[in-house]
């Protein structure tokens, strides 16, 4: 098993080694822009589907509607490169929100961001998949598998290392730039020589009344392009040095292919009037149109399937690092603060690997029917973040911080009225679930901390000093299942420690017992053996009730030590083989809460089998 492991995700890595795990800014846009550089695949896939229930006259409406969302992204854009020069050691939005507005708002802002990686994961995944199945049809009914098998790359490249999966990030994410790119110029190229289409001649018969609402509707399910923006501001102590200013580079960059991406496609669009039809996307119905069905046309589609792909790794570099943070702040379970062999969160990366599962099983591998819980989460963390930079510039105001509060300020107040678009537009198609969970997780997070606090209420030594003076020679227990060396290892290190040794047997057909009291007065070595009857087959219970008569009976001021003599098998497969009573003893000892206001102790004496 070990070498299957260290086959897949590779040999573990010396500490020493996290400070040379950083990212250039060509790795660095490679890891942290497949989100918001894919997200066209299925923000115009949601503006189509959104306007083309109004006919022609719906999808005339496709360029405003970029347009507003084009000028959102660049407010956005600008207003998180000062997040991540205000904030170079890594300015994510819980950290923004949790710093300047409060633990609370700052939970808040921790919920949605979790739910927004788990969405982000499940949605380019499944996006990715119906980008291969428009080219091949065939696929569509499997779409559920690939999306997991994806899914299971993706997590083994994640936890083979930070630096090895920006390589492989690398090779999808600029051969999407330069294959998509390359269709967007052929597309304006062609637009020079031919008459621009008419959506009269394409469109279907319009379904319903062209109304504002729909229009907003739309304008909801377009913004799911600005996912992914604020990956790098969470992601700034993964960029070799100097990070905010390799950070913020990367940034620009990354608005604006995401803003040349976006407008480039939807302009194409409106002017050829593509309309896609059944099992096909929009973007693969543009690159039909512009290239043909050949061979360039499978290039694009293919590329587009890898980025959506890769985008998942924005989840698998935010959601760790966001839930380490959380469990180094005590609000989510200490496990998730652990840096693997490999120098990365593998815990966190697990996680969200099986939410991300759930998902795309429990939803068909549906990106359409996805995308409706994913904005909410998205806008509501970017209001949150900065509102916080706006009370942060107001905090310190040092030189210039008119200037850029005013630009959070706008940033804030844009995607506020955003966020308010996205949740009534989409309550019922799904924002409410999101709408309920926020609160939940919030919740979760509160009890785990307050677990947290118990727990160091109990162990500090401040207050009432505990005793400190040795305890005396423990009575000792030791269940017997028969008689053999285990048993014999295990009887020779009870009476190392004590003189007070019972040995107890748990007998569950009359005359079991027979056998093992013969063979007790060869190897017992004078330590009694007590038989207690089990009527009903069971060897837990009656054995607790030994212990508790026992301890009743002795009242020494102390439980009695059990001692579980316990046989490991050579080979994984051949627990299975084995009853596992001792085990069993384990947990119902372990996990039973103290009698008599007292702590049992429990020694474990393995015995290990060479075959």
């Amino acid at each position: 098993m070990h070498t299957i492991r260290e086959l897949l995700i590779g040999p573990p890595l010396p500490t020493q080694q996290l400070s040379e795990e950083r990212l250039n800014k060509i790795r660095a846009l490679a890891a942290f822009s497949p989100d918001a550089l894919s997200s066209i695949a299925y923000a115009n896939q949601e503006i189509f589907l959104g306007l083309v229930a109004a006919g022609a006259v719906g999808l005339t409406y496709s360029l405003p509607i970029g347009l507003a969302i084009a000028t959102l992204l660049a407010i956005v854009a600008l207003s998180y490169s000062q997040t991540l020069q205000a904030y170079p050691t890594g300015g994510g939005s819980y950290a923004v929100a949790r710093g300047n507005l409060g633990r609370w708002i700052g939970l808040v802002t921790a919920a949605a961001l979790l739910i927004d990686y788990v969405l982000t994961a499940a949605v380019s995944l499944t996006a990715g998949v119906a980008a291969i199945a428009s080219a091949f049809p065939a696929l569509w009914p499997y779409r559920v598998s690939l999306a997991l098998f994806f899914l299971a790359v993706i997590t083994v490249a994640n936890l083979r290392g930070l630096r090895e999966s920006g390589t492989y990030m690398a090779i999808p994410v600029y051969l999407f730039l330069v294959s998509y790119l390359g269709m967007l110029v052929v597309g304006v190229v062609k637009a020079l020589f031919t008459e621009p289409g008419s959506f009269d001649a394409t469109a279907p018969p319009a379904r319903e009344t062209l109304t504002t609402f729909l229009v907003l509707h739309a304008f909801a399910s377009g913004c799911t392009a600005l996912t992914g923006i604020e990956a790098i501001s969470n992601g700034v102590p993964s960029f070799k040095p100097p990070e905010a200013k390799n950070a913020n580079k990367t940034m620009i960059v990354m608005a604006i292919l995401m803003g040349t991406l976006f407008m480039g496609s939807i302009g194409l669009t409106q002017y050829f009037a593509v309309v896609a039809h059944d099992q096909e996307t929009i973007l693969s119905a543009l690159a039909r149109r512009i290239l043909g069905t050949n061979i360039l046309y499978v290039i694009v589609q293919t590329a587009t399937l890898l980025i959506l792909v890769v985008a998942a790794n924005t989840s698998f570099a935010g959601f760790p690092r966001l839930t380490s943070i959380l469990a180094q702040d005590g609000y989510a379970p200490r496990q998730l603060s652990f840096i693997g062999d490999r120098l990365v969160f593998s815990n966190g990366m697990m996680l969200l690997a099986g939410l991300s599962a759930l998902l795309i099983v429990v939803f068909s591998g549906d990106s359409h029917a996805l995308v409706p819980l994913f904005a909410v989460g998205v806008f509501l963390a970017f209001t949150l973040s900065q509102a916080g930079m706006v009370v942060h510039w107001w905090r310190i105001r040092g030189r210039g911080w008119r200037t850029k509060a005013f630009i959070n300020g706008l940033g804030a107040a844009a995607t506020t009225l955003t966020l308010f678009v996205v949740a009534i537009s989409k309550f019922l198609e799904g924002a409410w679930i999101v709408l309920l969970l926020i609160p939940m997780l919030v919740f979760v997070f509160r009890t785990v901390k307050e677990h947290y606090r118990e727990v160091s209420r109990e162990l500090t030594l401040r207050g009432e000093k505990p005793e400190i003076k040795p305890l005396r020679s423990p009575r000792v227990v030791l269940p017997v299942s028969g008689v053999h060396r285990g048993v014999i290892e295990a009887l020779r290190y009870a009476r190392s420690i004590s003189d007070r040794v019972t040995a107890v047997y748990v007998e569950l057909n009359p005359g079991d017992a027979d056998r093992i009291r013969k063979d007790w007065e060869t190897w017992g070595q004078g330590v009694p053996l007590v038989v207690v009857p089990s009527p009903y087959r069971s060897i837990i219970g009656p054995f607790m009730e030994y212990l508790d008569r026992a301890d009743r009976e002795s009242d020494d001021g102390q439980l009695a030590t059990v001692l579980l003599p316990e046989f490991v098998p050579a080979k994984w497969w051949q627990h299975l083989l084995h009853n596992q009573t001792a085990w069993l003893l384990k947990l119902a000892l372990l996990y039973r809460r103290r009698k008599f206001g007292k702590v049992r102790a429990i020694i474990d004496i393995p015995l290990y089998l060479r075959e």
